[in-house]
This record gives structure tokens, C-alpha cells and sequence, in this order.
């Protein structure tokens, strides 16, 4: 072998080792010194908290019309009541306080729920109780008995912003588990046609079917807000997706906690938002804010001295955005809190301190109330109401759905003709009968002109 061509091998040697140590140098920079980016640590921290709710609800059976017919019924000898068949369907749910066991998830994924069953992440399954919902949030508050139970910590909402990375993670289509991501679309969306009180974080965070009760999640792993709707032509996702803030979500279930149901506070008046062309005809600076249009007499706003024409720029110190806003913050109040309004009357900057009132205030005013069956207004069936001479007994003109009246039985529109056999005919014996019922209490009950029997534990 000549000396050059034992050179020229030397030098392929030494480059082969150089090659071997820059690979095994970069390597060790990729899983040592240089990390892929994940969301496997928040994920780990926030599904365990995130759990599947099944629900087993009745539904009517479709009849033929010939078995609405009271003569046919008794001629065959077949029962009174419609068939009915059990109805299976899921969502999810977030664990919010593992000590107490308490898990929120949305009302109408439980609505008209006759047994609830959860399935933790790691597949244990356990009972749960249903402590209360609100339809007008779309929020809902299950109790669970287990042991070493994982809650999502909850965070505030109120500081999120449109570009803000998020997580929804959920159970859509019964698959199991699922995390999807994506951004904060838009704040405080209103105007769905769901119900009641909308404020809702926009996301294009994947939620489907399924997904509803889930967690939103920030990248601190806590929980911003509560999976509730989508927007698709067949109800899939399309990148718009809503859920209900976090701090709307905590008040909610501070009052399911402390009364079963949501006790709606009000001011009594009527608002409109304060539009940029309002607001340069009122000359006040700034298009937010909510106009006074009427004021309800002896309310507790009149009683606060607000007047028609006052514009609300404030509650408690903080912005108000429009007539939505100042409605769903009031409405989420406790009764009897004290609040301070910020105004705008004449061009003067204004605080009014108000106390917030009882938003059932004018429908009591209308009707008489049961303490057993809270929610619901009786009134006594009088000539020349549409429901007079369907039967003798107490019209219940309203039962929100609910309410601790709407879960026992009651509806809108039935008329209680007994309580325990004893013959109701007006409010008053109504009140008496349930006096004098103690432990379980029965009703008979008119509806739509069929006999149906209400029992109260």
C-alpha cells in the first residue's frame, strides 16, 4: 500500500468520527437541551378532572289516535297512562371541588334526567345526584360519592382575550376522552336563541356532540369556561364553537349549592344599548353602556332614585358593555346585595347605590306561592280565564323550568284538583292541604286534559 492512499483512508476515518459525534450531539440537543413543544403536561393535569355523564330519561311513546280515545282504552282494557321507553344519552361534566364531589356540567345535557351515572377517567362509574340547574345559563350541578377524586382549578374568565390559546376537552360521540385546541374567537356572544342569560366565549376549539358539559381550558390548566353549543348545519363542528364563562358558571353554582335553584336578582328597569349614534345625540364619550328607558314604580331601582334617560356605564367599578351585560351581571346577583351604579344623567358622572330585588317580585304579585313547591304561582280558576270549567281546582299559571316546582312534576297550566284526596278549590285550601301534609305529599293533577298523579317526597 503506497503512502498516499494510507493518507487518504486516515482522512475517512477521522470524518467518520466527526459524523458520529455531531449526530450524537444533536440528538442529545433534541431530547436533553431542546424539548418539542406539547400540551401533554396541561392534558395530564386536566382530563383526569374531566368526566362522562350518562343519562337515563323516559319519553313517550308515539300512539295511534284511536288510543287517546277514553271509550277504546276502556273497551280494551289498556292502561290510562301513555307507554313510555327509556332514553339513553351522554355529555360530559368538569369535577369543580373534588372534596364535596361536585361536578358542572350543562342543564340540557341532564334535563328531564331520571337517573345520572358518571364515568371517571379511570373508568370507575358511580351515581350521581342531581343538586340543581338553570336553564337560563345552560348550567347544571351533579354531586358524587368516590374517593380520590381530581378537580380542575377554575380561573377567571373575566381575563381572557380574543387571540388566547385554549383546550376543550370533552366525550363527543361517545368515542371515549377527546382534546381538541385552538383561540379565543370572540367574547361575550349573545343572541344563540339558547335561553335566558348569553355571554358566551366563542371558540375553534373542535366541539361536537357529546363534548357539551365539557371543560375550556387555559394553558395554566384551569378552567375558563364550560362547553355548551355549537353552530353546523347538522349540529357537527364547523370552528364556531360556545361556552359559558367561568365566573358565570361559579355564580351559578353558588346558588345551587346554597338554594337548589338560581334566584334571579332585579332592578326594575328596562334598558337598551348605548349605541355610537345614541351616544353622540346624548353627547356622552363612548358607546358603551346601557340607556334607562322605563323604570319600573316602587322597584328597587325607583327606590335608588334612577330615572328614565340614566345611562349605567358601571357596576361595582367595573365597565358595563350594553344592556346584556347589565342584565346578566344583575340577574346572577344575590337578593338583597348592594350594588353601586355608575351614571351618566344630564352629562354629570353619577354613583347610585341600589339593593338588588326579587325578580319573582310582579309574577307573586299575580299569584299565591307554596313553600313546598317553590317556583311555582297558584291562582283560582275564575269565569272568563280559558282554563275555567276544565275542571275544579287551582290553576298553576307558572312553574320555570328548573325550579324545585318544575322537578317535582309541576307545569305551567295544570290544574291541582287534590292534594292527599282532599279537594283543592282555591289557593287557600291549597295552602291548607299541603299544612297539614307531612313526609310525602300527593296531587292529582289535570294536564291537557288527562289525569296525572304528582308525588312530592
Amino acid at each position: 500500500m503506497n503512502h498516499a492512499l494510507s493518507k487518504r483512508m486516515a482522512a475517512v476515518a477521522v470524518a467518520a468520527l466527526c459524523f458520529v459525534a455531531v449526530t450524537a450531539f444533536a440528538a442529545d440537543s433534541i431530547q436533553g437541551l431542546a424539548p418539542m413543544p406539547s400540551l401533554a403536561p396541561l392534558v395530564d393535569k386536566a382530563t383526569p378532572a374531566v368526566v362522562n355523564i350518562a343519562v337515563l330519561s323516559k319519553a313517550s311513546m308515539e300512539e295511534n289516535p284511536f288510543m287517546k280515545d277514553p271509550f277504546f282504552r276502556k273497551f280494551f282494557n289498556l292502561p290510562d297512562s301513555p307507554p313510555v321507553k327509556p332514553q339513553m344519552s351522554a355529555g360530559s361534566g368538569v369535577i369543580v371541588d373534588a372534596e364535596q364531589g361536585y361536578v358542572l356540567t350543562n342543564h340540557h345535557v341532564v334535563e328531564n334526567a331520571d337517573e345520572i351515572s358518571v364515568t371517571l377517567k379511570d373508568r370507575r362509574k358511580v351515581k350521581a345526584k342531581l343538586v340543581g340547574t338553570d336553564p337560563g345559563t345552560d348550567i347544571a350541578l351533579l354531586k358524587i360519592e368516590a374517593d380520590h377524586l381530581t378537580a380542575l382549578p377554575m380561573g377567571d374568565s373575566d381575563v381572557l382575550k380574543v387571540g388566547d390559546y385554549v383546550v376543550a376537552i370533552g366525550n363527543p360521540f361517545g368515542l371515549g376522552q377527546t382534546v381538541t385546541s385552538g383561540i379565543v374567537s370572540a367574547l361575550g356572544r349573545s343572541g344563540l336563541n339558547i335561553e335566558g342569560y348569553e355571554n358566551f366565549i366563542q371558540t375553534d376549539a373542535s366541539i361536537n356532540p357529546g363534548n357539551s358539559g365539557g371543560a375550556l381550558v387555559n394553558l395554566k390548566s384551569e378552567l375558563v369556561g364550560i362547553n355548551t353549543a355549537i353552530i353546523g348545519p347538522t349540529g357537527g363542528n364547523v370552528g364556531i364553537g360556545f361556552a359559558v364563562p367561568s365566573d358565570m358558571a361559579r355564580s351559578v353554582m353558588e346558588q345551587l349549592i346554597k338554594y337548589g335553584e338560581v334566584r334571579r336578582g332585579r332592578l326594575g328597569i328596562m334598558v337598551q344599548d348605548l349605541t355610537p349614534n345614541v351616544a353622540e345625540a346624548m353627547k356622552i364619550a363612548g358607546s358603551e353602556g346601557a340607556i334607562v328607558s322605563q323604570v319600573e314604580s316602587g322597584s328597587p331601582a325607583d327606590k335608588a332614585g334612577l330615572k328614565a334617560g340614566d345611562v349605567v356605564v358601571a357596576l361595582d367599578g367595573q365597565p358595563v358593555h350594553g344592556a346584556s351585560d347589565l342584565r346578566n351581571r344583575i340577574g346572577l346577583m344575590r337578593i338583597g346585595q348592594d350594588v353601586q351604579l355608575g351614571l351618566i344623567r344630564d352629562g354629570e358622572h353619577k354613583t347610585v347605590g341600589a339593593k338588588v330585588g326579587k325578580a319573582e317580585d310582579k309574577k307573586v304579585a299575580a299569584g299565591e306561592s307554596v313553600p313546598q313547591l317553590e317556583g311555582a304561582i297558584f291562582r283560582n280558576l275564575e269565569p272568563g280565564m280559558p282554563e275555567f270549567g276544565q275542571a275544579q281546582g287551582v290553576l298553576v299559571t307558572d312553574a320555570p323550568e328548573g325550579s324545585p316546582a318544575w322537578r317535582r312534576g309541576l307545569r305551567e297550566g295544570d290544574i291541582v284538583v287534590a292534594v292527599n284526596r282532599e279537594k283543592v278549590d282555591s289557593t287557600e285550601a291549597l295552602k291548607s292541604a299541603f299544612a297539614k301534609g307531612k313526609g310525602v305529599v300527593t296531587m292529582n293533577v289535570m294536564r291537557n286534559g288527562e289525569a296525572v298523579f304528582v308525588v312530592i317526597q
